[in-house]
């Protein structure tokens, strides 16, 4: 944990600009965006993977998540967002520090990722 960026984040040793905090997460903007507007969603306790979460990571994921809808007009999630959370390598992860993906600001249909009718 020593060398994770989220937790330097968080303990204010790497500075960010906190879009929101509270005493579970904080969200940052996304410094490489795939979306209009593209933000992080970190928990301030450290996990790497969905499948280690312990039952007091489990009921904070849940107080965060619950929480995203009701930063909408804060994050613009007005017109729809997606979440995202990649697990491991092959899925993307390049912070193994669980985090969700907020992203939103523009439609993101990706045709190819639906079934034919």
């Amino acid at each position: 944990m020593n060398d994770c960026v989220f937790c330097k984040i968080r303990d204010g040793v790497i500075p960010s600009e906190k879009v929101y905090e509270d005493e579970t997460m904080f969200i940052i903007k996304d410094i490489d965006p795939k979306a209009e507007r593209h933000y992080l969603m970190i928990p301030k306790r450290h996990f790497k993977l969905l499948s280690e979460m312990t039952e007091k990571d489990t009921e904070d994921l849940g107080r965060c998540l619950k929480k995203i809808p009701e930063l909408s007009s804060l994050l613009g999630l007005e017109g729809g967002y997606r979440l995202v959370i990649n697990q491991g390598d092959d899925a993307g992860q390049t912070v193994f520090h669980l985090h969700v993906h907020i992203m939103c600001g523009q439609s993101l249909d990706f045709p190819d990722l639906r079934r034919s009718k």
